[in-house]
């Protein structure tokens, strides 16, 4: 019988049914303080991109971009964490936390470490970043540096192009303080009356659909190229906007708003409609966080903060300028030498036509065996996308069934569905409409799926549906047969070039079926407890994982081959971190890989000396989600879109497959060998919560770089044509 077979009979079925779990009650009492505190350990996450924006053997381009990366990161965080835990604390509801602290004493602990890194951040720009973009000939200049013939043009530029789109508006008892959106930069102006002399107060938006940088001279080589940020040339304008009127002084700020969104579900008969109630309610959500530039004077300040009740707590002051999320302007100037060098994604092995020039013909490929592709190494145009082009163009397809839950703009997986609709063939979207900041998009795809003709559902109530799935089925030879996609990320053209991830292509008549109930689970109603190759949450994903994880302990308890690996993008869920702590007290040999959040304490004698956590940050967004239990030589590896958090596994559709196929669970084997050998460049976790950085050997080189070598290891595998 072969490994393939055998692996056969331990389905995930099993777990529910015949498998006896470890008791875990019955095990010794695990320390109280065996967690660390979640959202610090984000800010570390974010920390650590900031220590790649920090150092200096990168590309300058890409330093400014991990500077641009950071601050829109920390801008989500406030705007959904901090804002979510200063509601519950409002409203007086329950404050989830991993640590048994008091609310207010985890936002004073948030407030410390993000005034921390922020202002760690706006110096990296102005002391490392800056200077090194002028040494390259990309200079960022104030309006005072420029000579008068300079400043002449750009004072044309802003007649021109920017003074007929701006909206100074004036705060007097005929004018009331206006709203300002979240997000947005301003700039504060007081103004003296040249004729009664009374000071008043003034607020100009700077727009957010133009460019952040201003081409000082637009005649000057892209390779030593002046820039004006937006807010200084405007600033450097404010008479043309208050004629007549005395520009005593301006400043710069930003407010971040409460951008959450939360609707009850089993409140609505709309969901569409209630959710886009919600998202002009969104607009208007309360400030939790204001920005300042460092030199405002008190007067204005206690203007703003009176205005928009901010607390002290929340205003950060700091040296302009004010959102570096305005540098990924500059980040994509075109100069190939100051970025990374090109790694262009290639054709799978599997996917490569047999002779040159013929179109790929994915279903034969993986008709003849189950296809792993690791993006962005490999390409997803021709993998994924034209999966589900070929699907829809091919005659013997009937049925088309997907989940979308974030897509691109003029997205080919979209069009594609429409393509197979309007065909003729049974096409199945189901679109999650509740995706964080996809609302208004993913809205927009599915009236425009529906009216294709495609049939649009929006899942479960009270579920968002995250996992990864597409279902086609084909008719061939009198036989339908299923072609199963089942993947870690999105269904996204443009973040698959960035974001790391795994997907399995396969032909197995039980993973078609699994994906047909799950299908018909999400947009009917039958409740599908049992699946053979896939864990699905909320139903079984947890207790399946800590089954897998109980087996380990048992073999280790009985001196058997044992191991755990995971690879996540958030560690958090306590019984899973729990379940951990026991495999390790077994001596079970625990690695985490985890990118982000990770409230685990790894390496405390008696409760975690058996675990080690590594996170690596780099070129690429490690995105993939992986779980891979030795097995007593038998391994369980599994793929798919579930993180280790509350969310994942007890509010969402997430799914994960077991892969089957020796040369895949090879490779998931050596992915997780390189990410973990010391050579490997990489963070490791203390049980503090400190996280250091591994990226020198001790003669001072640099150390391996993970998505390089994965990089080169697959070029040379579609080169030679070799099979995993």
């Amino acid at each position: 019988m072969s490994p393939d077979l055998e692996q056969e009979d331990r389905t995930a079925s099993d777990f529910d049914d015949d498998f006896e779990p470890f008791d875990f009650d019955g095990a010794p009492d695990l320390p109280v303080e065996r967690y660390l505190d979640r959202e610090l350990s984000w800010l570390a996450f974010n920390q650590r991109v900031l220590e790649l924006a920090e150092d200096p053997t990168l590309p300058v381009l890409e330093r400014a971009n991990f500077l641009a990366i950071f601050a829109s990161n920390l801008d989500e965080f406030f705007m959904v964490r901090v804002a979510g835990l200063k509601r519950r604390i409002m409203t007086g509801l329950a404050v989830p936390t991993n640590v048994g602290r008091a609310p207010h004493d985890v936002l004073a602990d948030i407030s410390r470490r993000a005034h921390e890194l922020q202002e760690r951040h706006a110096l990296a720009y102005q002391e490392l970043v800056k200077p090194t973009l002028a040494e390259a000939g990309v200079r960022v200049v104030v309006w005072d540096e420029l000579q008068k013939s300079e400043q002449a043009h750009l004072s044309d530029y802003f007649a021109r192009q920017l003074f007929p789109v701006l909206m100074p508006l004036a705060v007097d008892p005929a004018h009331p303080f206006p709203y300002i959106s979240g997000l947005s930069l301003n700039l504060s102006v007081i103004v003296r009356n040249s004729r009664t002399g009374k000071q008043e107060f003034a607020r100009v938006k700077v727009p957010q659909m133009l460019s952040r940088f201003v081409r000082v001279d637009p005649g000057e080589s892209v390779e030593d190229a002046r820039y004006i940020a937006l807010e200084d040339l405007i600033a450097n304008h404010l008479g043309d906007l208050f004629p007549g009127m005395e520009i005593i002084e301006h400043h710069v700020f930003r407010v971040t708003r409460n951008e959450d969104v939360e609707i009850e579900e089993d409140e609505t008969e709309n969901l569409i409609k209630a959710l886009e109630q919600e998202l002009l309610r969104r607009r208007f959500g309360p400030p939790i966080r204001l920005e300042v530039s460092d030199d405002m004077d008190g007067a204005t300040l206690e203007l703003l903060v009176r205005e928009l009740d901010i607390s002290q707590q929340e205003i950060f002051r700091l040296p302009a300028p004010l959102d570096l999320g305005g540098l990924f302007d500059l980040s994509k100037l075109d100069r190939p030498e100051l970025h990374y060098p090109p790694q262009p994604p290639v054709t799978a092995a599997a996917f490569q036509p047999s002779e040159p020039n013929r179109p790929i013909d994915v279903f034969s490929a993986v008709s003849r065996k189950d296809v792993l592709v690791h993006h962005p190494y490999e390409s997803f145009a021709t993998s994924v996308q034209a999966f589900l082009e070929q699907a829809a163009a091919d005659p013997h397809v009937l049925a088309i069934k997907q989940t979308l839950y974030r897509t691109s703009g003029d997205s080919p997986i979209v069009e594609a569905l429409i393509d197979a609709a309007e065909a003729g063939k049974q096409v199945l979207a189901l679109v999650e409409i509740k995706a964080r900041f996809d609302e208004a998009a993913n809205i927009t795809w599915a009236r425009k799926l529906e009216k294709a003709g495609v049939h649009v559902v929006y899942g479960l109530v009270g579920l968002k549906t995250h996992c990864k799935l597409a279902l086609v089925i084909r008719q061939e030879g009198g036989v339908l047969r299923h072609y199963s996609h089942i993947g870690t990320g999105n269904y996204n053209p443009k973040t698959s070039r960035i974001y790391e991830d795994l997907g399995l292509f396969t032909t197995d008549d039980q993973v078609g079926k699994d994906l047909t109930r799950l299908f018909n689970e999400l947009s009917g109603y039958a409740i599908e407890k049992k699946f053979k190759r896939l864990l699905v949450a909320p139903l079984h994903l947890r207790k399946g994982l800590l089954k897998l994880i109980a087996a380990e302990i048992r073999n280790a308890e009985e001196g058997k081959p044992s191991g755990i690996r995971i690879k996540v993008n958030s560690m958090v869920d306590e019984a899973i971190i729990d379940g951990l702590y026991r495999a390790s007290n077994a001596g079970v040999p625990v690695e985490v890989w985890v990118r982000g959040i990770c409230s685990l304490r790894p390496g405390i004698p008696g409760l975690s000396e058996n675990i080690r956590v590594r996170s690596i940050v780099g070129r690429y967004l490690e995105h993939s989600r992986v779980f891979s239990f030795v097995g007593d030589g038998d391994p369980q590896v599994f793929i798919g879109s579930a993180d280790m958090m509350h969310r994942n596994l007890d509010r969402r559709v997430e799914a994960l497959v077991r892969l089957t196929q020796a040369d895949h669970i090879e490779e998931i084997t050596a992915l997780f060998d390189l990410a973990m050998d010391p050579s490997t460049s990489a963070w490791q976790l203390d049980a503090d919560g400190t996280w250091t950085r591994h990226h020198l050997d001790d003669a001072g080189r640099p150390l391996d770089d993970l998505q390089l070598r994965v990089m080169q290891q697959v070029a040379h595998r579609s080169r030679t044509g070799g099979r995993r």
